[in-house]
């Protein structure tokens, strides 16, 4: 009796593409491990609801680490005033920060506002002594003015560095 060729070719083809998949499951360096998961997860360090100061501002800010990196997150719910030409998002070592700014001594500035409304997301330089900040600013600075604030609380067994 004469082998099947279809049969044969068919075993063939399973067998060997089965061996790759077996290997590279088995000792690959592509698969995440324990850590690099763990390191991907974002974890809330300080929060605050804003306040208005010159102008409505409402919303939430949070400063998350992620992956070895500190972010500044303002949520969906972030709004403030179209009138501002020139807004900025500001670290302020006080809670209260003041309606205008003499001196840009002790803040920092994490750069343009991207929208007056909506979720956004700043980068905080590995510099920043995160424990020396207590509120977040929108801040005009064609007007030098503060347009809304949040206090910071920090977030409970947060490590702030």
């Amino acid at each position: 009796m004469k082998p099947n060729r279809f049969i044969t070719l068919a075993t063939a083809c399973l067998v060997t593409a089965a061996i790759p998949i077996v290997a590279r499951s088995a000792y690959s360096s592509d698969m995440p491990t324990v850590s690099q998961i763990a390191q991907a997860q974002s974890v809330t360090v300080a929060a605050g609801t804003f306040v208005a100061a010159e102008k409505p501002t409402t919303g939430t800010a949070r400063i998350i680490s992620e992956s070895g990196r500190r972010y500044l997150e303002l949520d969906a719910a972030f709004s403030t005033s179209e009138q501002g030409p020139d807004l900025h998002v500001l670290l302020d070592p006080s809670a209260q920060p003041p309606k205008s700014y003499s001196s840009s001594t002790g803040v920092v500035n994490l750069g343009k506002l991207t929208s007056y409304s909506g979720s956004q997301r700043y980068a905080i330089p590995d510099s920043v002594q995160i424990s020396d900040f207590n509120s977040v600013v929108i801040w005009c600075q064609t007007a030098n003015a503060t347009f809304g604030y949040a206090p910071l609380q920090p977030a409970q067994n947060a490590l702030i560095r």
